[in-house]
């Protein structure tokens, strides 16, 4: 009789404990999978594309957006298409300056030693100073041409940010083969009326659109 009751005992004894054991490896379970969880979701985060990088990106140095978008190729036509525009300017303003400092000597009589304040190509206006407003018109182009220059930098560099983004937006636009698109015939209406039934199934969820032919 004395060892079954120490055995009904010992299972009384340590039933709570056992209970208590389990509750735990349950939490610690339950702990470990919305621990899992978050990370899961923190990762997918970080790895979506951002357009709003890539225009930041392209906005601070033309071609770095294209570069966040892997579209590679297209860095040399984004420095071609500002570079052109940057090259024409610092010509432009070089001429201006030439120009203008050329006409003001003329203007003021301040010509002594001229060919080595000058470019050579100036050279024709001070032996010829009759001529200045011709020196005047050139010097107004170089100044025109130097503000188109900016303007066209402006606007290359605004294409770049805007194609980043595009790029950016449909780097996540979903081509897979998940897509479809079908056209089938159909009855309307208790099949009394002959119609046709557009079918696009779009990350395996069919939508149906319905018309009447």
């Amino acid at each position: 009789m004395m060892r079954p009751l120490l055995i009904f005992l010992c299972l009384i004894l340590f039933l709570p404990f056992l209970n208590a054991q389990q509750k735990d490896s349950t939490a610690l379970k339950d702990s470990i999978s919305k621990a899992t969880t978050i990370i899961m979701v923190d990762t997918s985060t970080k790895k979506k594309h951002s357009p709003k990088q890539a225009a930041i990106r392209s906005a601070i140095l033309p071609g770095l957006g294209q570069v966040y978008n892997k579209k590679y190729w297209k860095v040399p036509i984004v420095w071609t298409a500002i570079g052109i525009p940057i090259g024409t300017f610092v010509y432009n303003k070089k001429w201006y300056n030439e120009t203008k400092t050329a006409a003001h000597m003329i203007s003021t009589g301040d010509t002594a030693n001229y060919k080595n304040r000058v470019d050579p190509k100036l050279y024709f206006f001070f032996e010829n100073p009759e001529q200045i407003d011709v020196l005047l018109n050139y010097r107004n182009d170089f100044r025109r041409n130097m503000d188109y220059s900016i303007l066209f930098v402006l606007l290359f560099w605004g294409l770049n940010v805007l194609d980043a983004t595009v790029d950016a937006h449909l780097k996540d636009f979903d081509v897979s083969e998940n897509l479809s698109l079908k056209i089938k015939p159909n009855l309307l209406q208790g099949n009394q009326i002959a119609g046709l039934s557009l079918t696009l199934k779009f990350r395996n969820s069919p939508k149906t659109i319905t018309s009447l032919r």
